[in-house]
């Protein structure tokens, strides 16, 4: 149940592009073979078939893919928790090759401390892998620390964005 509202949003976003001239196709996680352990609501993805994601850019269709779920070697649906959707993208981006990850969040980048507490935090326009790792693993919220932990895995670069504003938020490489 918690795995519909992404399959309706990524059918709405499909038809809304398909209406105004952009051809795009929604795809759920078992459609591109997005294989997970079976633990639901912290499931881990396993594989993901990015020839078919690579197959739908050749024909020039957009693809939109559900994030924040998966499903198990025998089908069930499996969610992978909070922040879900930025280990589903980092995922994609590794098994299709993408020379980036881009992220589109609440917030404009990665800051040295939470700027909401202490107002004069730093806005960082890069930062390593294991120095986000190590603020993910402190607790900050900004990037899932499984999909930073993918992203170093795999070298996929992560930029964070604002959905919100403009900017060139924050490169994690």
């Amino acid at each position: 149940m918690i795995s519909t509202g992404e399959k309706v949003s990524a059918s709405l976003l499909a038809m809304a592009l398909n209406s105004i001239g952009v051809k795009a196709k929604s795809f759920s996680a078992s459609q591109i073979s997005m294989k997970t352990t079976d633990q639901h609501s912290k499931a881990k993805i396993i594989d993901v078939d990015g020839e078919k994601i690579l197959s739908t850019l050749e024909e020039d269709v957009v693809p939109i893919i559900t994030g924040f779920q998966g499903v198990t070697e025998s089908g069930d649906v499996t969610t992978l928790g909070r922040g879900g959707s930025d280990t589903t993208a980092v995922a994609i981006a590794a098994h299709v090759n993408a020379t980036r990850c881009d992220i589109y969040t609440d917030v404009d980048g990665i800051y040295t401390t939470d700027p909401r507490v202490v107002p004069e935090a730093k806005k960082l326009d890069s930062i390593t892998m294991e120095e986000m790792l190590e603020m993910a693993g402190q607790g900050a919220k900004v990037v899932q620390i499984r999909a930073v932990e993918f992203a170093n895995k795999f070298q996929v670069p992560v930029r964070v964005l604002s959905s919100f504003k403009d900017g060139n938020g924050t490169n994690i490489s």
